[in-house]
């Protein structure tokens, strides 16, 4: 994870790809899988994009991403408070996707995190697994799946993100 204070850059990134977070269902699967990830943020600002690395993708359509207050000590999403979406096709792969924002404040130390989902696509997040033993300290993973809204937290993943904040 990277921190800069520069405006209009990425204030926090995570850019490790070491493998795939797969988003959408595949058929004849009825399940939806739906990514997140927290994180604390490091500075005051606005943010009007958040990027995410698209691996593969194996069927084009709408990914829709919302960003959200999180509760650390019970694990809860709060309200969405900004959204953005794209239509991903075959030549979106292995490439940074910018989802961007109504601009929203953020909040020095406040936890955010950001979900990812798809009701006719089948995308591979690039995520990364942590090959030190040692959890990533500024936020934690989330997937679940349609039927499981409350998902599990990963502390030794990552999906790979950019959050641009503008000071």
């Amino acid at each position: 994870m990277q921190t800069t204070n520069r405006s209009n850059q990425p204030i926090l990134s995570q850019t490790e790809n070491n493998t795939t977070l797969w988003i959408g269902h595949l058929k004849p699967n009825p399940k939806d899988h739906i990514a997140g990830q927290t994180f604390k943020c490091p500075s005051d600002g606005i943010v009007n994009n958040i990027q995410v690395y698209s691996s593969t993708v194996q069927e084009p359509g709408d990914v829709a991403l919302t960003l959200h207050e999180f509760d650390v000590a019970s694990h809860k999403w709060g309200p969405a408070i900004a959204n953005g979406s794209m239509y991903l096709q075959k030549g979106d792969d292995a490439r940074w996707i910018r989802f961007g924002l109504a601009p929203v404040e953020l909040k020095k130390d406040a936890t955010y995190g950001f979900r990812l989902q798809t009701e006719n696509a089948f995308i591979g997040i690039g995520e990364a697994a942590s090959h030190s033993k040692k959890p990533f300290t500024y936020g934690t993973e989330w997937k679940a799946e349609s039927l499981d809204e409350k998902g599990e937290f990963y502390s030794y993943f990552s999906l790979a993100f950019k959050v641009e904040l503008c000071a």
